[in-house]
């Protein structure tokens, strides 16, 4: 099936959506979005299809700080190495930080934490997999496509969501 791209707006700018019925292969972000779609994509015009609908609306919810995990069809495109980074990001916390040589150690390869960022910056699925979790070292914000204000805002607003939620737990 060819694939179907819609562009919509969120707090940190539009964000475009590419997939079909099933399943979701990539959103870009703000400064990705600018790219041309590729000519193989069809825009969404009457109806997007339903897993475009269904991202749309949770990425939705999470900036609205009513969703902290995703449940969507993926189906990033990587290497078999890619995919085991990105399926370890997405066990990453709402809220939480990790470096990426914490990253390295979850997949079992301590001395890989290059090669875990060279993977994390292909990840196709930003904000839905959550690469922005991911800082350096020494906590400082490290590489993000879609820039490190966009990366702090992401934070930001998962640091607010918790917030929030102690206090409405009177803690």
């Amino acid at each position: 099936m060819t694939a179907t791209y819609h562009a919509f707006d969120t707090p940190i700018g539009s964000l475009r959506l590419v997939g079909d019925e099933s399943s979701i292969d990539r959103i870009d972000l703000p400064n990705w979005a600018v790219e041309p779609p590729d000519p193989a994509w069809t825009p969404s015009v009457d109806r997007l299809p339903a897993a475009l609908a269904e991202a749309k609306r949770q990425i939705e919810e999470y900036f609205a700080g009513e969703r902290q995990d995703f449940d969507l069809p993926l189906s990033p495109q990587g290497t078999p190495f890619q995919r085991r980074v990105w399926t370890e990001l997405r066990r990453i916390p709402f809220g939480e930080t990790i470096s990426y040589g914490e990253l390295a150690a979850r997949i079992g390869k301590p001395t890989a934490s290059r090669a875990v960022g060279a993977a994390n910056g292909r990840n196709p699925l930003p904000v839905v997999v959550p690469c922005h979790r991911v800082i350096g070292s020494d906590g400082r914000l490290t590489g993000f496509g879609g820039g490190l204000p966009t990366k702090q805002a992401l934070l930001d607003l998962e640091r607010r969501v918790g917030e929030r939620q102690l206090r409405l737990r009177g803690c």
